[in-house]
């Protein structure tokens, strides 16, 4: 009897882990493509948007607009944080997904269609801000729901690695679509690239979208989202509930985040066009230089997932912003020796902070949140965190290296997003021994100076 005990207790173990290696693929699939057409977007405002869509201004104040097209996705991004976390708490995690994935999708599509400044004038940089705040509002629904989809089925001692491999979509969306443009850059004239190739990453777009909606149309909903719907319990209106229970953990969780966008904003996007304009790299080195620090950002995130399953979430994430803030001046020293073998140096070096930092923030924001508005908590969180961070970096960075003409004015930035990380995230508390599940469950919030546990400080 007790070995038919055990073989049923490892075959239900076996299909719970078959059930969470499926629900993981999917999520960090559909996540990949969502990041793949936000910074594919990226890397053509930092190369070719500023030819193609505003060829009439200088070519710092072009790449400024550029740059601030690029900005204006992360508006729209809390937008549908607000928009996609109302119906994802209401209706559920998966149905949201495969709405944000297709709304992703068209965008992203379309963009690669639209005519460009010498063909419509000033319409094209119109159109294709309309775009981009598309693709905003997309992103603000689809990483939440993602993030929920695996940590809310993961079991208790392991969310931290499965919300960890969510966070893989951000280096690997990196770097499929620098290798896109690798591959059309290298492999034409610059004429044809700016009059055609640059179309291309955008158009392959729709391969990865049909690819992403077919795994996720496999998926289960999360037993906490069904824990909430048999109890009856959902919120009428989920941003309402958040705010006024959890407003604390909603602005704080989002600085305590803002100097991961900070940080990756400037490797894949203004350290390109850095190290184009004021180095003389090549477009062809500076991908090759994300690329790589994107493939060991790749092993490294889910490394420091599941160290944060084991030492806590805050430990690991102070980890990473320390290192952040002390290699923000050394990155830019090793940049501008113009060597190209310390161009890597510094991106690995750099890029391996911010693996500590991202690989454990995405379930330790989830963990803030009680059940009934995760979704919405979580979603606005880090959009908040994206629109003080991601958002800002390009364009300051932009604007502070042109009023300077010194890249320790960027260096100065990215410790000052640094410091603003540490002090909020020092007013959270841990979160690793939290019950997601309970329907009204008291999560963390903020207050305490230190890292107490959930319990504890619920009762404050």
């Amino acid at each position: 009897m007790a070995h038919t005990v055990d073989t049923a207790a490892a075959s239900t173990a076996r299909l719970d882990l078959a059930k969470m290696r499926k629900i993981a693929l999917a999520s960090v699939i559909g996540t990949t493509v969502e990041w793949y057409d936000l910074f594919v977007f990226g890397t053509a405002s930092a190369l070719v948007f500023n030819k193609i869509f505003f060829p009439s201004f200088d070519p710092i104040v072009g790449t400024m607009l550029a740059f601030g097209t690029f900005a204006s996705a992360y508006i729209a991004r809390m937008v549908g944080a607000i928009v996609f976390g109302h119906f994802g708490d209401r209706l559920g995690r998966k149905s949201m997904l495969l709405v944000s994935l297709l709304t992703m999708g068209a965008a992203t599509f379309a963009i690669g269609l639209l005519p460009d400044y010498a063909a419509i004038g000033i319409m094209a940089p119109l159109l294709l801000l309309l775009l981009r705040v598309i693709q905003g509002l997309a992103l603000g629904g689809e990483w939440g729901g993602a993030v929920l989809m695996t940590v809310e089925h993961a079991p208790s001692t392991r969310r931290g690695f499965y919300g960890s491999l969510v966070q893989v979509g951000v280096p690997a969306g990196t770097l499929i679509a620098n290798v896109a443009f690798l591959i059309v850059a290298s492999s034409m004239s610059s004429e044809d690239l700016l009059a055609w190739g640059w179309r291309i990453p955008f158009l392959a777009s729709c391969l990865l979208v049909a690819v992403g909606i077919y795994i996720r149309l496999n998926i289960e909903e999360t037993p906490s989202f069904q824990a909430v719907k048999t109890a009856g319990a959902k919120a009428k209106m989920p941003f309402t509930a958040l705010m006024a229970k959890y407003w604390k953990q909603v602005v704080l969780g989002g600085v305590a985040t803002l100097s991961t966008g900070s940080t990756f904003t400037l490797l894949v996007a203004s350290g390109v066009a850095y190290g184009k304009k004021e180095l003389g790299h090549s477009e062809s080195l500076m991908l090759w230089v994300v690329l790589s620090a994107c493939a060991l950002c790749f092993v490294l995130i889910p490394f420091f997932g599941k160290l944060s399953d084991k030492h806590g979430r805050k430990p690991i994430i102070y980890a990473g912003v320390i290192a952040e803030a002390t290699l923000a001046f050394p990155m830019f020293w090793l940049m501008d020796t113009k060597s190209v073998a310390l161009l890597f140096v510094a991106y690995l070096a750099m890029m391996t902070a911010f693996a500590a930092n991202y690989g454990p923030i995405a379930t330790f924001l989830a963990e803030l949140f009680g059940s009934k508005v995760r979704y919405s908590g979580l979603s606005v969180a880090y959009m908040l965190s994206g629109l003080l961070g991601s958002a800002a970096t390009p364009f300051i960075t932009t604007w502070l290296l042109g009023l300077t003409g010194e890249s320790s004015s960027i260096a100065w930035y990215i410790l000052a997003a640094a410091l603003a990380s540490l002090a909020a995230l020092f007013v959270l508390t841990e979160t690793r021994h939290g019950n997601i599940d309970a329907v009204d469950e008291a999560p963390a919030v903020a207050g305490a100076a230190t890292a107490g546990s959930t319990e504890a400080t619920a009762a404050k």
